[in-house]
């Protein structure tokens, strides 16, 4: 049984490894190791150039993990992602032939680019961990995680991904633009390398994965911390601002990122602060304004800071 401090020192040693070819995102890479140990999927949202698809390869790559990248256009269909039966004429049967879904972790390249149907295709894999092709259901490997990438800001030829997958993705995270001492960085190892690819090697494999995430199913989580998650969450349903507030699954996604931030913090006991951490990343593609605020971009982050500093803090001992 792998224990707490054991998650800690491999999630630090994966997260170090990862920086060597990602360069000064630390927050970034806590939050993403901590929801790989949660069991979580990950929205990438951010301005072309910024590293999203670098940051998923890099990930794969430490944990050890099978990586298959699919890129989403106004052309792809569902079979395109899961695969399908296909006649061998040598064998006069059919067979099945596997789509890039059945992997690790699956890259959803610019996912808002390809239609509503083809975007459900993800739905089953990503809420039960399986997909069902022509009556058969198959399970994807474990551990399975899908990171998924969009632009904000090229709209034309682009499907907003509906209320029931956003649902889906444990966090929605912003990449960033480097400061001018972390891009000077970038410049100087990519002179020194003379290459493009980093190299990097792997610290874990998927059953120690499958093992670390079972540790953080034993971090203990107080009542009370309990009871403040489900009124962080209740605040964004009573907002008048707000139309539709945060689902149950928000409060699971509280709970299990909470948990994994702990254990890879080396902690086996949640704090407020492990939950108060992730209140953008887990509300922000949650919450759905009325329709009056559908054009001020800061209003939904005014609710959730809102919602967090209305709900009183629990003193945990």
């Amino acid at each position: 049984m792998t224990d707490i401090s054991k998650v800690s020192q491999t999630g630090r040693q994966v997260i170090a490894e990862v920086e060597r070819a990602v360069v000064g995102k630390r927050d970034l890479l806590e939050m993403m190791m901590a929801s790989v140990l949660a069991g979580g999927h990950i929205l990438l949202e951010d301005f072309p150039g910024l590293g999203k698809t670098l940051v998923a390869r890099s990930f794969a790559a430490a944990l050890g993990l099978q990586f298959k990248r699919i890129q989403f256009t106004p052309d792809l269909l569902p079979g395109d992602i899961t695969g399908g039966y296909v006649f061998n004429r040598t064998k006069n049967k059919f067979e099945l032939r596997k789509g890039p879904i059945f992997a690790n972790i699956v890259l959803a390249d610019e996912i808002n680019r390809a239609s509503p149907k083809t975007q459900s295709a993800l739905l089953e894999a990503m809420q039960e961990g399986q997909v069902t092709i022509e009556g058969d259901t198959l399970r994807l490997p474990e551990p399975f995680l899908v990171l998924a990438t969009q632009n904000p800001i090229e709209y034309e030829g682009t499907f907003p991904l509906p209320e029931a997958q956003l649902d889906r993705f444990m966090l929605k995270l912003k990449v960033g633009y480097p400061s001018m001492e972390e891009e000077k960085l970038i410049l100087r190892r990519r002179r020194e390398r003379r290459q493009d690819e980093v190299i990097l090697s792997e610290i874990t494999k998927p059953k120690q994965l499958l093992e670390m995430r079972a540790a953080v199913e034993t971090v203990h989580v107080d009542a009370d911390l309990e009871e403040y998650i489900a009124a962080l969450v209740h605040a964004t349903r009573t907002d008048r601002r707000v139309a539709v507030g945060a689902s149950p699954r928000g409060s699971l996604a509280f709970l299990k990122m909470a948990r994994g931030n702990a254990a890879l913090a080396g902690r086996e006991f949640v704090t407020p602060d492990d939950i108060k951490r992730y209140a953008m990343p887990i509300l922000g593609h949650r919450v759905i304004l009325q329709p009056e605020y559908w054009m001020a971009v800061s209003v939904a982050d005014e609710v959730i800071r809102d919602s967090v500093d209305k709900t009183p803090v629990p003193v945990v001992k």
